[in-house]
């Protein structure tokens, strides 16, 4: 008996789905562009820089090495605190490397910002205080059902907070 290539469904244990075939497509390709290197660096930010720099910097993002350029992490630095990041890049690079356990990170750009918060307004309104960025906030009003889309939303401003 022959298998069918091109069919939309996985093969499944039991009647279950598993968790990356119930997402929509829209999300899944979210989730896949952050990648596992950018969510274990946020979970182990602290540690990384330290309490000190931990108050004044953030990564914004990563970007994998491919055949025009090498693998780089992007920081958000305070303004008047990049020459304490500035002195501290090595061992970040270190701390990071040894923690995947192999040189995941050759390269880290730095850029500043304000230390102007924006506060959310009283309302209770889910919508009047999005921590996401505007294409994947269309990406996720896009999305059909109403539990995972405020889902999402809770997980992004959970990504705010670290």
């Amino acid at each position: 008996m022959q298998f069918k290539k091109y069919t939309k469904q996985r093969n499944s244990i039991q009647g279950l789905r598993s968790f990356k075939d119930t997402l929509p497509k829209n999300i899944k390709k979210v989730i896949n562009k952050k990648g596992h290197v950018y969510s274990e660096t946020i979970n182990n930010w602290k540690y990384i820089v330290g309490e000190n720099l931990f108050k004044v910097c953030y990564p914004k993002s990563f970007k994998n090495s491919n055949k025009f350029g090498v693998s780089t992490l992007l920081i958000n630095v305070k303004r008047g605190h990049e020459v304490e990041l500035e002195y501290s890049r090595k061992d970040i690079l270190e701390k990071l490397n040894n923690l995947f356990g192999y040189s995941v990170v050759e390269k880290i750009k730095l850029t500043s910002f304000d230390d102007e918060k924006i506060k959310p307004s009283t309302n209770n309104d889910e919508s009047s205080y999005n921590v996401t960025n505007h294409n994947y906030q269309k990406k996720i009003n896009s999305v059909k059902n109403e539990k995972i889309r405020k889902s999402l939303m809770k997980l992004s401003r959970v990504f705010k907070i670290k």
